[in-house]
């Protein structure tokens, strides 16, 4: 959830208040972080605890577009004029495929 949400393990940690090495130890020694940072990891992740604990499934779109979430979270650290060509290029890409898909 952390990387469909486009945070690195630092990111994530800063959030909730845990170091890099503790976000990493919950993600892949225990899958289980204590009960008092349920709450504050399932807001940082925008998911409910529902689907943080794996009782409901995330929705798809969420999920299936990590790559291109993680890339755009990126582009804000872009000066201005790169962020401007970059929403130029992407308007002319959907505008193209608009118009095929018509």
């Amino acid at each position: 959830m952390r990387k469909a949400r486009g945070l690195t393990q630092t990111e994530l940690g800063n959030k909730i208040g845990l170091s890099k090495r503790m976000v990493a130890y919950y993600e892949g020694q225990t899958k289980r972080p204590p009960a008092n940072l349920l709450i504050p990891i399932a807001k940082a992740l925008k998911v409910s605890i529902e689907e943080l604990l794996g009782a409901k499934k995330m929705s798809l779109n969420e999920t299936t577009h990590a790559a291109l979430w993680r890339r755009l979270k990126k582009v804000e650290t872009l000066p201005k004029s790169d962020q401007r060509a970059l929403l130029k290029m992407l308007d002319a890409c959907i505008k193209s495929n608009s118009i095929k898909t018509v």
